[in-house]
């Protein structure tokens, strides 16, 4: 197993304001003179964490690493205002034109698959290589399995926990609505149980084997109450796209190569969707990984994850 690259500090940190009011958290690690690569966090609302630097060898690497609206050290926290999938884009583009890069390598998990392909299928030329993990399209058939029927047959335990906090009377209707009606009000009890309800739900099966390093990230009470608004606000409008948009729009990506990283239990985001993505997209290799669920971070998946890195680097010097 490849573990692991060292811990680094990043050597240049930069806040951009983009559209009001938001504040974009942007840092860059490794080396200047490196290949580029582009770190897209998933949730919608996690952030990025010190280990997201080290999926890149920090020697080969300009290692490109930013918080979305909303999210992690960006500002305003868990702002909803002007936050959509297309504002997101811009962001990106923002970032590359900012610090002056030309093409660029992106990597993204999840949230950050979706929004990844979503960049690269609008501004395909700056694109050399993709790497995504833990494939999500944004569609209604995979919000269903997760917010509806699908992952509760497998964890009724842990789903009776996630929908404790919304009265039985409205758990047959919308619960994508419930929540957020809870997530935007103003009782801060309330709305801090919702949160920590609707994060840990998403933590507690995105790994194989329980995880408690899992559960304490997901039930700290910035990133839930960002990650569990973020999620509603984005799932209750299709994540902004089109149905399907990612999968008729890869023609516009079909020419740039890339590496699909997906686990084989993965429960959060089922293997069908990278499998339906790795068809759609000719000049993509699926690497689907035995035991490991959705988490980036279990062994197996950070193992692939970087000798897909080593794998984008030689093909691309």
């Amino acid at each position: 197993m490849q573990p692991y690259y060292p811990s680094i500090k990043p050597y240049a940190v930069h806040h951009l304001a983009v559209e009001k009011p938001h504040l974009l958290y942007v840092e860059e690690v490794g080396s200047p003179q490196g290949l580029p690569v582009l770190f897209v966090h998933g949730g919608p609302g996690c952030g990025c964490s010190e280990d997201a630097r080290r999926f890149f060898d920090p020697e080969k690497y300009r290692i490109i690493l930013f918080d979305q609206r909303g999210c992690g050290r960006s500002k305003p926290h868990a702002e909803l205002t002007h936050n959509n999938t297309a504002a997101l884009i811009s962001d990106i583009e923002f970032i590359r034109r900012y610090l002056n890069i030309s093409q660029w390598v992106v990597f993204g998990g999840s949230w950050g698959s979706t929004l990844s392909l979503a960049y690269a299928q609008a501004h395909p030329e700056p694109v050399l290589f993709l790497i995504v993990r833990g494939i999500f399209l944004g569609t209604d058939e995979e919000l269903t399995w997760l917010y509806r029927d699908g992952a509760n047959r497998i964890f009724p335990d842990y789903w009776e926990d996630f929908i404790s906090v919304i009265p039985e009377d409205e758990r047959q209707h919308d619960l994508l609505d419930a929540f957020y009606t809870r997530l935007t009000g103003q009782d801060e009890i309330t709305r801090m149980a919702a949160a920590k309800a609707w994060s840990l739900w998403e933590g507690r099966i995105s790994t194989l084997l329980p995880s408690e390093k899992m559960n304490d990230l997901f039930s700290d009470p910035a990133m839930a109450i960002s990650m569990a608004c973020m999620e509603t606000h984005y799932f209750r409008q299709a994540c902004f796209l089109e149905q399907n948009q990612l999968l008729k729009n890869m023609h516009r990506i079909a020419h740039i190569p890339g590496i699909i990283v997906q686990g084989r239990y993965d429960i959060i985001c089922p293997a069908q969707a990278a499998w339906r993505l790795h068809k759609a997209w000719a000049a993509s290799t699926l690497h689907i990984v035995r035991h490991s669920g959705h988490a980036a971070s279990e062994a197996a998946t950070t193992d692939a994850l970087i000798h897909a890195t080593q794998e984008a680097w030689f093909r691309l010097k």
